[in-house]
């Protein structure tokens, strides 16, 4: 699978310097991490799930989550299990014959429990699992689930991904948010090489303090939450090989107006008012706030900002903003490429390629080694694309 991929050849062309690279469930962990993208939940319980999990692959989605928990109500985790089951069971089938790249799945579960009986109730269709997602992920609860993972591994000898959500009232607590992360830093530690990335629930951590942001706002504009996203990278995102991908928050609304969206962009991709000439930028960022999708990019810019890569989507319309706005810029690959080059020349400071900033080689190190692997995956756009044409060709691919 490769982003972008269900892109035309032409229209790659056009938008990319360097095209994003192809990668499969069996690529390294940080390719897998970094790739993740706009990771898109769904309830284990859609009766349609195996036609969904084709039809966003089709479209473009390289991660989905199977929930089993909050997505659910409790009466429905049996059958959602079942379902489960049976869906994917249906799909491995349907891959197989068509050798058709299925996104990265992962479940959802709500015990420890369930990680190894739905591996063993899966059978064949285990292959098509990345992992678990560990919910309300805790120094005292986690290790059971973390446990279970491991025995589902040797159960299956297959490799399973654990990504654990924070999202406990005792993290959002002060007083033990401090005792929390640095037992969930030691937890993890011992199970590094399954850890894919560590997931943030700001809903959950807004529901200890009846909390939830307007549209409006960003998750960054509520300060409990920003406390919380800065204390998580602080400890559990650095750069020094000790930390994890932290992937952004979950955007809670959607374009009521998303039906209507599309079918503009295909008659008129992005041409101004009244004529054939291509809108500006300021135009096209105008169209793209009227269709409620400004404060999905707003928050965005922030996860960048402050270290989240990648996001859980909870409708299919925001995987492409999530993932035209993860390439990576020509100015930014052209100043990480200078950096790396200096950094091996010993050092020092040098102004940009673009003569509007300074590129300090050490200190910018890591976040230039982040950017080219980002590129790798998400690619490289053209010198005169911008975010609004990757996204519109998402939209309109």
């Amino acid at each position: 699978m490769r982003h972008f991929g269900h892109l035309a050849d032409d229209v790659r062309a056009r938008l990319f310097l360097e095209q994003p690279r192809a990668f499969t469930a069996d690529s390294e962990p940080a390719v897998l991490a970094t790739a993740l993208g706009g990771t898109l939940y769904s309830p284990a319980t859609r009766p349609v799930l195996a036609s969904d999990i084709r039809k966003q692959a089709a479209r473009g989605v390289v991660s989905m989550v199977l929930c089993l928990e909050d997505a659910i109500a409790d009466h429905e985790v049996d059958a959602g299990e079942r379902n489960l089951v049976e869906q994917l069971t249906d799909l491995v089938q349907d891959f197989t014959d068509c050798a058709q790249d299925h996104p990265l799945l992962f479940i959802r579960v709500r015990t420890a429990s369930q990680i190894l009986d739905l591996s063993e109730r899966l059978g064949p269709a285990v292959s098509l699992l990345s992992g678990f997602v560990l919910p309300k992920f805790t120094p005292e609860g986690g290790g059971a689930y973390l446990a279970a993972l491991t025995a589902a591994e040797a159960a299956t000898g297959r490799r399973l991904f654990a990504m654990p959500v924070l999202e406990s009232p005792e993290l959002a607590h002060l007083e033990s948010r401090r005792e929390q992360l640095f037992g969930i830093a030691e937890l993890l530690a011992g199970h590094r090489e399954r850890v894919l990335a560590v997931r943030l629930g700001v809903t959950d951590l807004c529901s200890a303090y009846g909390l939830r942001r307007s549209p409006d706002l960003t998750a960054y504009d509520v300060s409990l939450v920003a406390s919380v996203i800065g204390d998580v990278v602080n400890v559990l995102g650095r750069a020094d090989g000790t930390g994890y991908t932290v992937t952004g928050p979950v955007w809670e609304y959607f374009p009521v107006q998303e039906r209507m969206f599309k079918p503009q962009l295909r008659r008129t991709p992005f041409a101004a008012s009244g004529g054939t000439a291509r809108a500006s930028g300021e135009e096209v960022r105008r169209r793209i706030i009227e269709h409620d999708l400004d404060g999905l990019i707003r928050e965005l810019e922030l996860d960048r900002a402050n270290g989240l890569l990648g996001k859980t989507c909870i409708h299919p319309s925001h995987v492409p903003a999530v993932h035209a706005l993860s390439v990576v810029t020509h100015e930014e690959y052209c100043d990480a490429h200078d950096i790396l080059r200096q950094e091996q020349a010993g050092g020092g400071v040098l102004r940009s390629a673009y003569t509007n900033k300074m590129n300090e080689a050490r200190p910018h190190r890591a976040w230039a080694e982040r950017v080219l692997l980002r590129a790798e995956v998400f690619g490289v756009a053209r010198e005169d694309v911008s975010f609004a044409e990757l996204l519109s060709a998402c939209l309109c691919g």
